[in-house]
């Protein structure tokens, strides 16, 4: 759907990216404040010229310096969803909604603007305008407006940044419901790992100005080397797997994933349903044994992959790359490694504790395969 490669000398850095993109859903772009992404964003969308480069969009070519082309942003084909809402303050919500239909492509698909406003849950604002709205409202319209352009790809750059933690949570199902139901390509740029989990497909780690990382959301977020971009906490293992039945007289739901069964608090979604989980790798222990009359409810046979050196002097932990079908990261002392005589190879038993799992980054995915 997207292909770039462009160089852009910033004021304290050098931006150098290259990548393609031909999958639908979301690809996250990830990476600190200043690292690149909001110029990228610009870049894509025609705000910020590169020094050299190109940009593809399906076919067609909106960017080449070689080439001397350089489409105006109205006419790229592209959704842009700002950091924060940009409304017209003296139009109503419905005209600007509808101002997005005046840079429609003549060969996109029609989305009529009842079908917008159903899925955003716009209705009832329709008549008012901006300044009586609160942010998680203007930021609906904002989505709203760029869909009705007919993009062939949405820009969204830290659309949540601005909002609350309840107005995020209010945002992101409407997010992943422009991904199943609409089918448009969307360019999710974010510092927010929790989100990245969420809602993408596949990961782009960006590191001064460079794609220092690309790959799917599960293989990334499992590895150690990446430890220092994805942030120590946020991290943790992403595994895929598949509800398999709820226990509602112990309030519990049994999840299928590769390395077997997961028990998590009751998930009120159907049988089947495929879900992506984080585990946080401060919440598994080890043991050398099997352990016995636990209260932990999931406990699994699995061989050392890796220990990470730890990066200060005389630190207290260590992560630990545990396979059990699938790779967990684990933290555990110096001390505890010393005891367990843990080392590449080594068979060891991980218990993750059933409360422990971020129901936060819990969310149906059509994209997932089956397990």
């Amino acid at each position: 759907m997207i292909s770039l490669s462009l160089r852009k000398q910033l004021k304290n850095s050098l931006l150098n990216i290259s990548f393609s993109s031909e999958e639908t859903g979301i690809t996250a772009l990830y990476g600190r404040s200043g690292a690149g992404k909001t110029s990228l964003a610009n870049m894509i969308s025609g705000l910020l010229k590169p020094d050299e480069g190109f940009i593809r969009i399906e076919n067609q070519l909106i960017f080449c310096s070689q080439k001397a082309i350089d489409l105006k942003p109205e006419n790229r084909g592209i959704g842009y969803v700002f950091q924060e809402a940009r409304l017209f303050p003296h139009m109503t919500v419905k005209d600007n909604l509808l101002f997005g239909t005046r840079f429609k492509r003549l060969e996109s698909r029609p989305l009529s603007i009842t079908e917008v406003v159903e899925v955003l849950g716009l209705t009832n604002l329709l008549d008012r305008r901006p300044d009586s709205l609160s942010g998680g409202e203007a930021q609906r319209i904002q989505l709203g407006r760029a869909i009705l352009s007919h993009p062939k790809i949405l820009v969204m750059d830290e659309p949540l940044s601005s909002l609350d933690q309840t107005r995020k949570q209010e945002i992101l199902p409407l997010i992943e419901r422009l991904r199943d139901e609409f089918n448009i390509p969307i360019l999710y740029i974010t510092h927010s790992m929790e989100e990245i989990i969420r809602l993408a497909d596949r990961l782009l780690i960006i590191e001064d100005g460079s794609i220092a990382a690309d790959g799917t959301v599960e293989e990334l977020t499992g590895r150690l080397d990446l430890r220092p971009l994805t942030g120590r906490y946020e991290a943790g293992s992403v595994i895929n797997s598949e509800v398999l039945e709820h226990d509602r007289h112990y309030g519990l739901t049994k999840l299928k994933f590769v390395g077997g069964i997961l028990h998590v608090p009751l998930i009120d979604v159907e049988k089947k349903t495929q879900l992506r989980i984080r585990i946080r790798a401060r919440d598994v222990s080890l043991s050398s044994t099997l352990p016995e009359k636990t209260s932990e409810l999931n406990v699994f046979r699995g061989k050392v992959i890796e220990i990470a050196q730890p990066t200060q002097q005389n630190a207290a932990h260590a992560d630990t790359l545990i396979d059990i079908g699938v790779p967990i990261w684990v933290r555990v002392t110096r001390l505890s490694i010393e005891r367990l005589s843990l080392r590449p190879g080594i068979e060891i038993y991980a218990s993750i504790k059933g409360t422990s799992v971020d129901r936060q980054s819990l969310a149906a995915r059509k994209g997932i395969k089956a397990l």
